[in-house]
């Protein structure tokens, strides 16, 4: 009995790993597929961007390219209509600044919020929650219509001051961050005589550099990305980030797709390399994020 028992007992735990095995290759299938579809507009962009330009409009279209024109980068790069120099330097100032804000301002305000008791904290949280769920569109044209009475509409100051006023969104994240924070940590570094600016800065802010990290990546992204913001508050070209002077090269130079796909690689790589390089923090943010809710 004892021996039939064993073999019943292996056999099912064969089984269920096999079921485990298939469930596992199943999914690694589905994702793999998913992550080729995810690549093949990418794909699409390298490959475009090494052609000679008639056979990007090729019936059928060459997936190797025949012969491969590297020079497709430096005379999109070198192209007049296309300042790559100065829209970078415009682009890396925009969002950089942006995102100081956006960190700095998101990051007191959440502290505020969470670790300092004040009168209607908790309807006033509420109400700032309750400003995302104004779409943009309908606060767009008042907002310009503000801006254009300051006298800010041409310039910068439209696109950055806002982001030292905070984000809702991101506030809500480091808030969360800095509720589940042990409040001994607070109350001991009182006792020692340490402030409020002293402890945020110090004790606090460290501690939620996950948070902070993720927040500083979706803010560069944004910005650097953005498209419609410099298209309403901005005229002057050499004002223009990247976004919006890729915009201009493509309707200067409608047919040249090659030039304009290498164009296009070279803005995603700064993200790309953004990404990579605080990628550790970065998933720890998301992961954690998930977890405390």
């Amino acid at each position: 009995m004892t021996a039939v028992a064993t073999r019943v007992v292996s056999a099912s735990r064969r089984q269920r790993s096999s079921r485990r095995l298939l469930v596992e290759l199943a999914r690694y299938t589905v994702l793999t597929a998913v992550a080729l579809l995810w690549l093949i507009p990418f794909l699409w962009i390298i490959i475009t961007s090494l052609k000679p330009l008639e056979q990007v409009f090729a019936r059928p279209p060459k997936w190797i390219p025949e012969p491969i024109l590297w020079r497709n980068y430096i005379d999109a790069l070198t192209n007049p209509g296309f300042n790559f120099p100065r829209l970078l330097w415009n682009s890396v100032f925009y969002s950089g600044l942006s995102t100081i804000g956006i960190a700095a301002s998101c990051a007191l305000v959440a502290y505020g919020f969470a670790r300092m008791r004040f009168w209607g904290r908790d309807f006033w949280f509420l109400v700032m929650l309750a400003t995302m769920m104004l779409p943009g569109v309908v606060t767009m044209i008042p907002t310009y219509v503000l801006f254009r009475v300051i006298g800010w509409v041409g310039g910068y100051a439209p696109l950055i001051v806002p982001s030292f006023f905070g984000y809702a969104f991101y506030i809500f994240l480091l808030r969360q961050f800095f509720l589940n924070l042990p409040w001994e940590l607070t109350e001991s570094a009182k006792v020692d005589g340490a402030g409020d600016l002293r402890i945020f800065l110090s004790i606090m802010l460290p501690l939620v550099r996950p948070a902070l990290m993720v927040t500083v990546v979706f803010n560069f992204l944004g910005c650097w990305n953005d498209f419609m913001g410099p298209l309403i508050y901005l005229s002057d070209s050499s004002k223009f980030p990247l976004s919006l002077g890729l915009y201009a090269f493509q309707t200067k130079y409608q047919r040249a797709w090659n030039l304009m796909m290498a164009a296009s690689l070279v803005v995603t790589i700064p993200m790309m390399i953004l990404f990579f390089a605080a990628q550790r923090q970065f998933i720890e943010g998301i992961t954690i994020t998930g977890l405390k809710g």
